[in-house]
């Protein structure tokens, strides 16, 4: 599991729902804080979420710190919906973070919990296989096996 911490091993695993579609966009999201805005409910994941977003726009930075951001856009509706930390300012990656640089703000996607392979518990980070091994993307997801993460 590559959550950069053992403080993120009991997090519930979400999957994430773009709100202007509702097309998954990963089956595995955590709810995260910006760490240049605490006040800003968000969530993230650690791989990319490949054919079912893509890069939008040019690359910019907050002024809160100097990381370098590229928005994210839903393939089904062309919406933004997040961005991805390019490239990490240094304050940053020695704050306590996830590891996580695929980020998605609650006013753009919704979540529901994703349970475990029994059906009957909500799955946690410390369950979840590691990054390199085969992941279910969002574009490999049938309907029908969408519907099983939105149960």
């Amino acid at each position: 599991m590559s959550t950069g911490s053992s403080a993120f091993k009991n997090r519930c695993v979400f999957v994430l729902i773009c709100r202007f579609c509702e097309q998954v966009l990963s089956v595995r999201g955590m709810k995260a804080v910006l760490l240049a805005d605490t006040a800003q409910e968000m969530f993230s994941t650690d791989i990319p979420p490949v054919q079912a977003v893509d890069f939008v726009e040019n690359c910019y930075s907050l002024e809160a710190c100097r990381c370098k951001l590229k928005n994210l856009a839903c393939l089904k509706c062309g919406n933004v919906v997040g961005y991805h930390v390019v490239s990490p300012c240094q304050t940053c990656l020695l704050s306590c973070n996830n590891s996580h640089f695929w980020m998605f703000p609650s006013k753009c996607v919704y979540s529901t919990n994703r349970m475990d392979c029994t059906g009957m518990r909500v799955l946690l980070w410390k369950d979840l296989p590691d990054t390199d091994e085969k992941q279910e993307e969002p574009s490999n997801v049938s309907e029908d096996d969408q519907e099983q993460y939105l149960r």
